[in-house]
C-alpha cells in the first residue's frame, strides 16, 4: 500500500453516509494497525491511544477537505500532525545507502508515527495535493484525484457528484420559480 492509499484508508475508518466506524475501540483499532503491518501482532490499544488515532484521522480529513476546496483550520490540522510525529519521535536514518523516516517510539504511537511518515512521503511524491475529502458534507469520504486538471470535487460522480447536482438545480429551480411570482 503506498502512502496516498493508507491516508485514504485511514481517513476512510470512519463513513458518514453509512454512519460506520472502524476504530470503535482500542482492540478495533489496533486490529486495523496490525492489518495494514503499521503495528507488529499482539500490539495493545488503550482508550487514549484511540483518541489520538480518532484526532488524527479527523484532522487528516481536515486538511484533505482544504485541499478541495472547503474552507478549514488547516494550522489545527498540521498541529494534530505535528504532535504525532513528536510523539512518535520520527527520526532519519540511514542505512544500505539509503535514508528513512522511522518512529524511535514502540506500539501504537509507533503506528500512528507512520502515518505521519506516509503524509510527509506523499508531499514529497507529489500525490499529497491530489488527496481530498468529498465535498459533500454528509460523505467527506477520502480519495485520489486522478483528474488530470486536479477538478475533481466528489468521491463518486454517480453518488455524490450526481445528489449534489441535483440538489443544486432544485435550489435554482426553487429561486427561478420564486421570482417569477
Amino acid at each position: 500500500m503506498n502512502a496516498a492509499e493508507l491516508i485514504c484508508d485511514f481517513v476512510n475508518t470512519r463513513e458518514l453516509l453509512e454512519e460506520t466506524e472502524e476504530l470503535s475501540s482500542p482492540e478495533s483499532l489496533a486490529e486495523w494497525l496490525v492489518a495494514r503491518d503499521l503495528a507488529p501482532r499482539g500490539v495493545q490499544a488503550t482508550d487514549a491511544d484511540l483518541r489520538q488515532a480518532i484526532e488524527l484521522r479527523d484532522a487528516l480529513r481536515q486538511a484533505l477537505l482544504g485541499h478541495n476546496g472547503v474552507v478549514v483550520d488547516e494550522t489545527a490540522a498540521f498541529a494534530t500532525l505535528d504532535s504525532a510525529a513528536r510523539q512518535a519521535r520520527i527520526q532519519l536514518c540511514f542505512g544500505q545507502g539509503a535514508g528513512e523516516l522511522t518512529p524511535e517510539t514502540g506500539g501504537v504511537t509507533a503506528s500512528l508515527g507512520r502515518i505521519a511518515i506516509a503524509v510527509h512521503s506523499a508531499m514529497s511524491d507529489g500525490s499529497w495535493a491530489r488527496l481530498k475529502a468529498c465535498r459533500a458534507s454528509d460523505c467527506e469520504w477520502a480519495f485520489l484525484d486522478t483528474a488530470k486538471n486536479h477538478s475533481r470535487a466528489w468521491c463518486s460522480m454517480s453518488s455524490c457528484g450526481n445528489r449534489e447536482k441535483a440538489r443544486a438545480f432544485r435550489e435554482r429551480h426553487r429561486h427561478s420559480s420564486g421570482s417569477s411570482k
